[in-house]
């Protein structure tokens, strides 16, 4: 191995550390299994010995006091959980790197305390290794000459930009941890109006930008087997995250089990105490237009509210749902592999996610087909009808 690939605890994205503080204070004994998926019609098993050593280096990994700091001024970490980071060594051996005859699989089992934080650190590396050797036609040069294409073209759009800007969600996808920080160094200089932050923590502290995030699936997965009643696995994650940030951290992920399951579970006090939902999966426009509809429904103003699309954006795709909805409700848009990994040839298509809790299966049911994950699918077809989909 030349070098790690991840060479500090903070390069990871802002939302692993917030849901992993949510589960130290509530549910520190969960254990929980996460497995790798890749939906690119690629062969990763050349770099099955690679992955796996720089998956030993994440032993090394620690919190340092300037870091331990820095989590401490953005007023979102507790001191009992981040005394407890700073303690914290990443164990290697929850992580299974096999070759089957058809993939490379990694599966990661263990406390979900620890088990949170392997997945963006899986991903990238993965992701890093792949670009290294196997993806053909990339290279920094490209990578640069594609940047200054998208640069021009914000920039030409100075007249009608009022409102408009986005967030860097790239760091599990990107080609490498260098063109990242190169990537943000050069839109922070050259479109600062346009970046409001950024997913990965260590940039966000090295560079003065704002770390952005809040939950991810795993989230509202865990809960499905973390409440004696299935039907208010949903509700019951949404509460307890208020009730860990108190609104701080308001932007509520739909579709876990489907925008549709979303919005029954979303009324009263926990539409009041959100400020906003997350897209990640279906059609944006028709997606904002059901958040828009529910708001008014509730006699909430959607103009005081935000909604955040993320789910494989482009400025000009991003540019239009803002269009779409200016003057109507907040947007806000995170874009990641389209801008850390267009380097030329293709990136990977990949995932790490849970597919049980405490022994028992949780599955995401998305709202785009081909993004539905579990090992149990009886246990799917038995969600869906508790939650009304069948």
């Amino acid at each position: 191995m030349s070098y790690p690939i991840i060479r500090s605890l903070l390069d990871t994205d802002f939302y692993k550390l917030t849901m992993q503080q949510a589960i130290f204070h509530h549910y520190p004994t969960a254990v929980v299994d996460a497995r790798f998926h890749c939906r690119s019609d690629v062969d990763l098993r050349p770099l099955a010995d690679e992955v796996r050593e720089q998956i030993d280096a994440l032993a090394q990994l620690q919190l340092t006091q300037d870091e331990k700091s820095w989590l401490t001024g953005t007023g979102i970490f507790q001191g009992d959980y981040l005394d407890w980071l700073e303690q914290h060594r990443l164990d290697p051996s929850r992580v299974d790197v096999e070759i089957t005859e058809q993939a490379l699989e990694v599966n990661v089992q263990g406390s979900w305390l620890e088990v949170t934080l392997f997945e963006i650190y899986i991903l990238a590396i993965v992701s890093e290794l792949y670009g290294r050797r196997y993806q053909a036609g990339a290279s920094l040069e490209q990578a640069r000459d594609n940047l200054q294409v998208k640069i021009q073209w914000l920039q030409s759009q100075v007249d009608k930009a009022e409102g408009f800007h986005f967030v860097d969600f790239g760091t599990r996808r990107r080609f490498s941890g260098a063109w990242h920080r190169e990537l943000l160094e050069t839109l922070q200089q050259e479109v600062p109006e346009y970046i409001q932050g950024t997913s990965n923590i260590l940039l966000a502290k090295e560079l003065g930008l704002q770390p952005v995030g809040t939950m991810g699936h795993e989230w509202l997965q865990a809960h499905q087997a973390l409440v004696d009643d299935l039907a208010t696995s949903q509700r019951r994650a949404l509460e307890v995250w208020f009730e860990e940030y108190k609104g701080k951290l308001g932007i509520a992920l739909t579709d876990t089990i489907s925008m549709s399951a979303f919005l029954k579970d979303f009324t009263g006090e926990l539409a009041q105490r959100y400020i906003g939902m997350r897209h990640d999966s279906g059609e944006p426009i028709e997606w904002g237009e059901r958040a828009v509809a529910h708001y008014e429904q509730l006699d909430i103003d959607p103009r005081s509210r935000n909604l955040v699309f993320s789910d494989g954006l482009d400025f000009t795709r991003a540019w239009e749902i803002s269009h779409h909805f200016a003057g109507r409700i907040n947007t806000s848009f995170g874009i990641g592999t389209w801008l850390t990994n267009d380097v030329g040839g293709k990136p990977l298509n990949m995932v790490l996610k849970l597919v049980s809790c405490n022994g028992q299966p949780v599955a995401k049911i998305s709202d785009a087909p081909g993004k539905t994950m579990c090992l149990d699918t009886g246990y799917v077809e038995n969600l869906k009808r508790i939650y009304g989909l069948i």
